[in-house]
């Protein structure tokens, strides 16, 4: 260690404040140096001194007159912070006049998307319906085409569609139209009718369900004697 080195560790030496390595060679510095050893006692003579004088009291207003002069002092980031300040009430006062056109704008959005929805692919016509209207729907029910007239014992007329009973089923269907069960909601139910309603289904027309214009199972037809009622 050379006297450079040695004189900015003095100070330090005396309070315990450098390493311990650079202590060690400072000590071997100071074995070999008297100029160095010299400066070392003016440093004790002075922190001798030092700690006999009276600590002086701040004045009362030390604080106060610290936080004037902190705020009369220029802020680096002064600029950036008044440009940003300019940019947020700019873009408040361009965006609040358009608040109430821009909800509505929503709004309306939301209910042309919600009424396309439902009338392409829910399936159920909107509004009143309009004779010999063709569907535009993406998922269309499943239809009677036809119904064979076969009487069926129990619903009081030999006619089937012009039987006044309460005789209703549903019935099933598959994706080539054929019935592949059904179903009695009300009305005889005895072996009798079962029979007479499985040669009328046998002999009667029905379209399947479509999807996207292909044909799907699972397409349910509800068959009254007084009626013919579609449920897709």
């Amino acid at each position: 260690m050379n006297c450079r080195e040695a004189q900015r560790r003095l100070p330090g030496y005396l309070d315990g404040a450098i390493r311990v390595r650079d202590h060690a060679d400072l000590r071997d510095h100071l074995a070999s140096c008297g100029d160095c050893r010299r400066d070392l006692d003016r440093y004790r003579i002075l922190a001798a001194r030092l700690a006999t004088v009276d600590r002086v009291a701040p004045p009362r207003d030390l604080a106060m007159k610290i936080r004037v002069r902190a705020s009369q002092k220029p802020n680096a980031w002064w600029f950036v912070e008044r440009l940003w300040s300019r940019i947020v009430l700019g873009t408040q006062n361009i965006l609040q006049p358009l608040a109430v056109p821009a909800t509505g704008g929503v709004l309306t959005a939301i209910a042309v998307f919600v009424f396309v929805t439902q009338s392409m692919i829910v399936g159920m016509p909107v509004g009143r319906a309009v004779a010999d209207d063709l569907p535009l729907d993406l998922i269309q029910p499943a239809q009677l085409e036809s119904l064979a007239p076969f009487p069926v014992p129990g619903t009081g007329d030999t006619d089937i569609r012009g039987s006044s009973s309460a005789l209703l089923l549903e019935a099933t269907l598959d994706a080539q139209g054929e019935v592949v069960d059904y179903k009695i909601l009300s009305g005889p139910t005895d072996s009798m009718v079962r029979r007479q309603i499985d040669q009328v289904l046998l002999f009667s027309r029905f379209r399947p369900q479509f999807g996207f214009g292909r044909p799907m199972g699972g397409g349910r037809v509800l068959l009254n004697f007084n009626q013919v009622r579609v449920r897709g």
